[in-house]
């Protein structure tokens, strides 16, 4: 049974998704979130790089988004020409069945030929941004619903391959040809097997609408500017997994829970009684449901497990790597090659529990125990590939190496989850030395300086222990007054009696920290 605990502050929502009480999802999405997978954007191409085949297009990033020929889609000739004559006011309706579709461009052209410098192109979030690099776009447009995605520009109805039987993917096929406009594409979701011509006709009327408004918007817009706007986090889990092992939602803000209710009477109204809404007390909703304490114990570098067997997992910058260890397991089997197969089989479960829950994308390295019979290393590759059937992200396997490793690769869309698990002295950090006092001030100085003038930074909070604020405060012409004045900015000094002496923080006007 799944259960969704959701915790909403004033700076994020953070979501778990439950499997039979054990964490197996975690999200978390900063409020008023831009750049999320899925928002479409009027973008401008800011530079053609003819060696990279590819574009950099300005979407209102600090960084400009990359736009491979690749993810051109085929029919981004007709796009491009629809979103010139939608802003020349030459186009007045979203409708396709009058609009003349341009020739599908070639799989092995150059990018040159198609999108120039400074031309205004309508692009949508393939990939948020992650690390020092900007967003991954695309301008194949796609509109995903509960059990249909919706494509402008193209024409054909393909359905899920995961809906085995062939007289329903048939009859799936047929009534969406019979319900959708012309020149817009369909994709069958596995999850409207069996669903009615209402079900999927609704789903297509809400996805149409939203097209209206995406075009709406464009012919007001002036890039870079975000036409249309993803679900939230919590919707689109929703959208994407709900079913009838939903047991319950737990959210402990009103306003949210009121968007969530809204929503499932449109997608599922038999659900809406078990969304439950968390009047917050003295236990923070994550302490009530135990969601903190398995946070604390599947996030860190060693992971354990029931039998005494642990993980131990290394981040590096090229890959990930996962290291099996039996610990002090009692050893209940008789040989060493069925202990290796016990340890490894509930590894297996772990290691894919593990993938979804940090959202670990590129290269994964798992080092299982050695197994010398071919028979259990397939048993151990098969068992492997069935739990890594529920996770949503595109994935492949490799059979293990000769060396006994198993390759994955993984797709990531999003930042990788990471929570801190452990803590260093808080003085030291770790080193058994602190600095001067008087080279903290310096630091200080220097910080707020590179913020005032470089970063443009006009308010800053500076938070402090109570003691340093009173050091930085005292006195009418003040240290802090001096400052604010030298570099020409608002600089408030916050006392945090919670820091310890040589810690401090910046914050903008917004109560965002700001990383120096």
């Amino acid at each position: 049974m799944n259960d969704l605990i959701i915790d909403v502050s004033n700076s994020e929502v953070v979501i778990a998704l439950m499997n039979d009480k054990r964490l197996v999802e975690l999200h978390r999405e900063k409020s008023n979130t831009d750049f999320s997978v899925g928002d479409i954007y009027l973008g401008r191409v800011k530079k053609v790089m003819a060696g990279l085949n590819a574009a950099f297009v300005d979407v209102g990033y600090e960084k400009d988004a990359f736009l491979h020929y690749f993810d051109l889609g085929p029919n981004v000739a007709s796009l491009n020409k629809f979103t010139g004559m939608v802003q020349a006011g030459r186009q007045k309706t979203s409708e396709l069945s009058q609009f003349k579709l341009e020739n599908e461009i070639p799989k092995d052209g150059k990018i040159s030929q198609v999108v120039k410098s400074d031309q205004q192109i309508l692009i949508q979030i393939a990939k948020e941004p992650i690390s020092s690099k900007g967003p991954r776009i695309t301008s194949e447009i796609s509109l995903a619903g509960r059990y249909i995605v919706l494509i402008p520009f193209a024409d054909k109805v393909n359905v899920s391959q995961k809906i085995k039987s062939t007289e329903e993917r048939e009859r799936l096929r047929k009534l969406i040809q019979s319900i959708k406009q012309k020149n817009f594409g369909v994709i069958v979701r596995t999850v409207a097997e069996g669903k009615s011509v209402a079900d999927l006709d609704a789903d297509l009327t809400d996805l149409m609408n939203k097209w209206k408004t995406c075009v709406e918007e464009l012919t007001k817009s002036q890039p870079p500017k975000r036409v249309l706007g993803e679900l939230n986090r919590t919707s689109s889990i929703l959208r994407d997994l709900l079913n009838n092992s939903f047991n319950s939602i737990h959210i402990n803000d009103q306003t949210l829970f009121n968007e969530t209710k809204e929503y499932l009477q449109t997608i599922a109204p038999d659900k809406e009684k078990i969304l439950k809404f968390y009047k917050q007390g003295t236990v923070p909703i994550f302490d009530h449901f135990g969601i903190d304490r398995q946070i604390k114990a599947l996030f860190g570098k060693n992971v354990n497990m029931k039998s005494g067997a642990y993980l131990i997992v290394e981040h590096t910058e090229a890959l990930h790597v996962i290291d099996v260890n039996s610990g002090n397991r009692a050893k209940s089997s008789n040989t060493q090659e069925a202990n290796a197969l016990e340890v490894n089989i509930e590894a297996a479960i772990e290691v894919a529990r593990q993938l979804r829950l940090r959202d670990m994308g590129g290269i994964i390295v798992v080092d299982f125990i050695d197994l010398h019979s071919a028979e259990n290393r397939k048993l151990l590759f098969q068992k492997l590939r069935d739990e890594m059937r529920l996770d949503r992200a595109k994935h492949t396997i490799l059979p293990p190496s000769k060396f006994g490793l198993i390759q994955i690769t993984r797709e990531r869309v999003r930042p990788e989850m990471s929570v801190q698990t452990s803590e260093k002295c808080p003085s030291c950090g770790g080193t058994g030395e602190i600095q001067p006092a008087i080279l903290m001030m310096d630091q200080i100085e220097n910080n707020l300086r590179y913020l005032i003038k470089e970063q443009n930074e006009k308010n800053i909070t500076l938070c402090v222990h109570p003691f340093i604020e009173a050091y930085l405060t005292r006195g009418f012409f003040s240290i802090r007054r001096r400052l604010a004045m030298k570099f020409g900015g608002k600089i408030n000094v916050r006392p945090v009696s919670s820091y310890h002496f040589m810690e401090y923080h910046f914050l903008n006007k917004s109560e965002d920290e700001i990383k120096v």
